[in-house]
């Protein structure tokens, strides 16, 4: 993890935490993009989130089948939703 943390910006860190609380995001996806697994993501989400955000991120997490490419339907074929409005360069708020 501090291996990707020194190769990650500002942006980057905003993106990652983006797509964390994406519900159709799988991890899968930042793997791809930008190399952290779902345990660097935690770890990454863990630093950079207040507590009270970061407890709700994980209970929101755990056990949605979205989030993990093998348990998703095969219906589900995009990222995000349909309805869901586009972020670009959000600060996302931090401790």
């Amino acid at each position: 993890m501090k291996k990707n943390k020194l190769s990650l910006t500002d942006e980057q860190i905003d993106r990652v935490i983006e797509m964390g609380w994406e519900d159709r995001t799988p991890f899968d996806a930042i793997l791809s993009q930008f190399g952290l697994k779902e345990q660097d993501v935690i770890k990454l989400m863990r630093r950079e989130l207040k507590p009270s955000s970061f407890k709700m991120w994980r209970a929101r997490v755990q056990g949605r089948g979205t989030k993990h490419s093998k348990s998703r339907s095969k219906d589900v074929d995009r990222f995000r939703c349909s309805r869901q409005r586009s972020i670009s360069n959000n600060k996302i708020s931090k401790k």
